[in-house]
């Protein structure tokens, strides 16, 4: 197995144990979000059709949230602002 499938393996191992986000698998991993978004969505199926649909329910599920955590971001900032 190259180098490129066993990050890919690793990546998917991490995120289904943990549910991070594609942004923090890529700063644990120390590579971009683009290519964890690649690895993920593309290299996974290829590699381990049973992984790429468990990581795709999670990542599914952050896509969903997405607008929640950047409201609360949002109203985070400006409250630290305006104290």
């Amino acid at each position: 197995m190259n180098y490129i499938n066993e990050r890919v393996i690793k990546e998917a191992d991490f995120i289904i144990k943990t549910g991070y986000t594609i942004r923090e698998v890529a700063k644990q991993f120390n590579v971009s979000k683009s290519t964890v978004h690649k690895d993920l969505h593309e290299r996974l199926k290829k590699i381990d059709n049973q992984k790429y649909l468990e990581v795709d329910t999670i990542l599914q599920y952050h896509l969903n949230i997405r607008h929640i955590r950047g409201g609360e971001s949002t109203k985070k900032k400006y409250l630290n602002l305006s104290i």
